[in-house]
């Protein structure tokens, strides 16, 4: 626990342990950073445990169709072998040709959710071929969690996104990185008011000041907000650090550390 508080980790990557160091490389070189994690299960318990984080949500993003099935079964057996410490989402990809037969398998395998990463799966999010995603997990009571925002890109913007979440009033949408990697303060003015969508923090206090986080934080609601770590490129240590001295009160911080993953990914 953190400060007495049942704290979960709403964003964390993990890897089968043969490929961990190739995938982490991976990731650094598309973002230019340097992890400071394995992104091994084992490292990530490791690391969360000296931190005080009870809980990780665990996801990784499929590159291909062909890999869709295999990933989810790795994130399911290591949920399994890790009940009281993980929580899994399952990974989708626009491409594959049974987009109903892999939700299908994501329910069958107790996974609460679904996480696409369109910058890297490199697919628009208004792309047609997601729209059965879309519809599907909607049906299904799935939420997404997406990455959102990237200025090099037109693939999760703003502009991509909104249409989205106008048709699909019903889907729950979880923007990673507080809406928008590197375009925070046009994402906070685009979605603040999207009933819809909620957002984490992960792999942005690194890049924006104290206030301008808490601003945003604010602007969306704290009961709009998920703590993440972006695991394995961030250290736990420091980014409960850096929330922690942003000055939120009492209800905030449990509503960010605790209340809205429970509810989002109905933990109870």
């Amino acid at each position: 626990m953190v400060n007495g508080i049942y704290t979960i980790d709403a964003h964390c990557h993990i890897y089968p342990e043969k490929i961990a160091a190739k995938a982490v490389a991976g990731t650094d070189n598309f973002y230019g950073e340097n992890s400071v994690g394995k992104g091994t299960v084992e490292d990530l318990i490791e690391r969360g445990d000296r931190a005080g984080i009870d809980c990780f949500i665990v996801q990784s993003v499929a590159t291909t169709p062909r890999q869709v099935a295999s990933i989810n079964n790795f994130i399911a057996t290591s949920v399994a072998a890790n009940p009281e410490r993980l929580v899994g989402l399952g990974t989708l990809h626009p491409e594959s040709e049974d987009i109903k037969g892999d939700i299908e398998q994501i329910i069958a395998l107790g996974l609460k959710g679904v996480k696409l990463h369109p910058d890297i799966q490199a697919f628009k999010i208004d792309d047609y071929r997601c729209l059965k995603i879309y519809e599907l997990c909607e049906e299904n009571g799935l939420p997404i969690l997406m990455h959102t925002g990237d200025n090099r890109y037109d693939y999760s913007n703003p502009n991509r996104l909104l249409p989205i979440l106008d048709i699909y009033k019903n889907l729950t949408v979880i923007g990673a990185h507080l809406g928008g990697w590197s375009i925070w303060e046009e994402a906070v003015s685009k979605y603040k008011d999207c009933k819809n969508f909620y957002v984490d923090c992960s792999s942005s206090f690194n890049y924006i000041d104290k206030e301008t986080a808490k601003r945003i934080i604010r602007a969306y609601g704290a009961d709009k907000v998920l703590f993440g770590t972006d695991y394995p490129m961030w250290s736990h240590k420091s980014e409960l650090e850096y929330f922690f001295s942003l000055g939120l009160d009492e209800q905030e911080i449990m509503s960010i550390l605790n209340i809205n993953a429970k509810k989002l990914f109905n933990l109870e």
